[in-house]
């Protein structure tokens, strides 16, 4: 088994390393590690956010624990070389179509959520966002018109099979737990949402056992407060996705908890390529000050063992010491408390 590192940049080296004494605690048979560079920290080494050597490694594993890249002394980079381009293209080069974003709350931590204790503590959702379409692949541009104006504009399309794919992930997805799927679009507006909302339907004849409707991303985004506890799984498009799941994380009390999984169609014989990460940034105002929770970065190893290497038993203890954790009142800055990135990784080892 291999699995690649690519701590990136910011608070990502913090995080990461967190992750991988924890997965080296758990002394797995087999099992390498090897590191690439990616983001700012490999533009500033190498000239490109996604050098060639960082591609070929990831090529040849089994999966890749990612960090963080951003780094604002990139800014004025043009957007080809920016830091997020590595995500972007790792995305694009290993046909990672399918996010995985789970949010729960954890016992213990309704005081939290800005939501009130008996709504939030109902959350026990998935959402499943597709990542090779919509506005981010589209093509954009920036011009002047003939009256001098600055115009920008930012294509958004589906083509079939890139929803199809996506909503059998989603269906999928939801066998595994309640049995219940929500398609989010906005059909009653966008030409592409309604392809999205067609399409959905057409595959669910593939799974009666699903029960599945459909919401509008703007009532979703009121029902993700109002009622989160009706929710099992969320399928929907990139863009909606990223902000829905964003949304989730506050619903829960930090975006410092939660995890995602990015897989494609490569099979291996010990499970499906995936990149996993925390779905924070790289927060450079607190790098290098051991300031970051790790727990979000460590539970997404924990979904890196469960899906590409098929290792769920070890998944489930990673998973049950950072809940342990957690109702022992570990809590880092991101939570109220004093904890920092390295007490955080000790305290989930001692549990695990």
């Amino acid at each position: 088994m291999k699995i690649a590192v690519f701590a990136g940049d910011g608070i990502g080296p913090e995080v990461t390393a967190q992750a991988v004494r924890v997965l080296n605690a758990l002394a797995i048979d087999g099992l390498e590690m090897v590191e690439g560079d990616v983001g700012g920290a490999a533009y500033y080494k190498h000239g490109h956010p996604l050098p060639e050597a960082t591609l070929e490694i990831a090529r040849n594993v089994d999966g890749i624990l990612f960090g963080a890249v951003g780094d604002f002394s990139c800014d004025h980079l043009e957007r080809a070389l920016r830091p997020e381009q590595a995500i972007l293209g790792l995305r694009k080069a290993l046909s990672l179509f399918a996010n995985l974003r789970p949010a729960k709350l954890f016992a213990g931590m309704e005081g939290f959520s800005a939501l009130r204790p008996e709504v939030a503590s109902a959350i026990d959702l998935l959402i499943v966002r597709e990542l090779n379409g919509d506005v981010y692949f589209g093509e954009k541009g920036m011009r002047k018109t003939e009256d001098g104006r600055r115009q920008g504009w930012d294509m958004m399309s589906y083509a079939e099979d890139e929803v199809r794919r996506i909503a059998h992930e989603g269906f999928k997805a939801a066998q595994k737990r309640g049995g219940k799927l929500c398609s989010v679009d906005k059909a009653n507006v966008l030409e592409t949402s309604q392809l999205w909302r067609d399409v959905v339907i057409e595959v669910s004849a593939e799974y009666p056992d699903v029960e599945l409707s459909h919401m509008y991303v703007d009532n979703a985004a009121m029902q993700l407060v109002k009622s989160p506890g009706q929710f099992d799984v969320i399928v929907t498009g990139n863009l909606f996705g990223d902000i829905l799941s964003d949304q989730a994380s506050m619903c829960v009390g930090s975006i410092g908890l939660l995890a995602s999984a990015s897989l494609g169609t490569r099979q291996t014989e010990y499970g499906t390529v995936g990149l996993y990460e925390p779905i924070h940034g790289s927060a450079p105002d607190i790098a290098g000050q051991n300031k970051a929770n790790p727990m979000a970065t460590i539970l997404s190893a924990a979904m890196l063992l469960r899906h590409s290497l098929g290792l769920g038993e070890q998944a489930d203890r990673i998973e049950a010491a950072v809940a342990k954790a957690l109702a022992d009142g570990i809590r880092g800055g991101d939570l109220g408390g004093n904890a920092s990135t390295s007490e955080i990784g000790d305290a989930v080892l001692a549990r695990l």
